[in-house]
């Protein structure tokens, strides 16, 4: 397997697809990096060099009891980056990943990468608060930390419904698909599958946001039953300076999946632009 060791010794592992200008994928949770296979064909076959890592505590990346947070998680990446001597990257991040790379730009800067792609993203807060009235009640994530304690498996079923809007009348989407979700959440451990429900829910970028100054592109399902597009998408685009807000009628939160022709076009295109 091809890894990194990070500072704190945990392995991270990622495949490294192509040659040319480096496109780099954060994954969503509670998945890993195979969730980003057809993104990293399309690009990789299109002369690109195409990166995607398992994040840690999911995947083939280690499983430490610690380091389960959104500035651990930008760190792993920046020494990812930073040993691949990765320059002019363009950063993808869908749901938890485009958290990830939220807190990296904000706490590593801009210095090797030109631009992001933030996908059904988690910025700037999911959690409701005094400040953030329109985030979801902890109650909300209260249920999510239950589910992975007690019967992860049957969670994880359940859950790939919502994610990829399989309860909506008329999906086509594939039990195929259902179960690839299964199968990587699995993967995921326990510790660090619950810890980053924390990270993903309470960290507010809000100020890594703002210290975005590279050309952005967000894209969001109209339809996102994990990450509803008002207090994300909508709000991150009025934050972050130079960005593009592309809105998907009727996506589900699992749309680089779902509708990945059209999302690969469309970050093909911006990455061109």
């Amino acid at each position: 397997m091809t890894t990194i060791t990070t500072k704190d010794g945990t392995k991270i592992f990622f495949k490294d697809w192509g040659t040319g200008k480096p496109v780099v994928f954060s994954h969503g949770w509670p998945l890993d990096a195979d969730a980003w296979d057809e993104q990293l064909f399309y690009f990789a076959s299109n002369g690109y060099r195409a990166i995607a890592h398992d994040r840690r505590g999911h995947g083939r990346s280690g499983q430490p009891w610690n380091g389960n947070d959104m500035d651990t998680y930008s760190d792993d990446l920046s020494e990812l980056i930073e040993k691949l001597e990765l320059r002019d990257a363009v950063l993808v991040g869908h749901s938890t990943g485009g958290g990830e790379v939220a807190r990296y730009l904000g706490r590593h800067g801009t210095r090797r990468v030109a631009k992001a792609v933030l996908a059904s993203a988690v910025p700037p807060l999911m959690l409701k608060t005094p400040g953030n009235p329109g985030g979801l009640p902890r109650t909300a994530f209260d249920e999510i930390r239950k589910g992975v304690a007690t019967n992860r498996s049957q969670y994880y079923k359940d859950l790939s419904a919502p994610f990829f809007g399989a309860n909506r009348p008329g999906s086509t989407v594939s039990q195929g698909l259902r179960d690839q979700f299964w199968l990587q959440s699995m993967q995921a451990g326990v510790r660090g599958a619950y810890d980053s429900i924390r990270a993903f829910s309470e960290t507010d970028l809000t100020e890594d946001l703002k210290k975005i100054d590279i050309p952005t592109l967000i894209i969001h399902g109209e339809d996102d039953q994990i990450v509803p597009i008002d207090d994300a998408a909508r709000l991150s685009a009025k934050i972050v300076k130079n960005s593009i807000l592309k809105v998907y009628p009727g996506a589900p939160h699992g749309l680089p999946m779902t509708l990945a022709e059209r999302f690969n076009a469309d970050v093909m295109a911006f990455i061109k632009g």
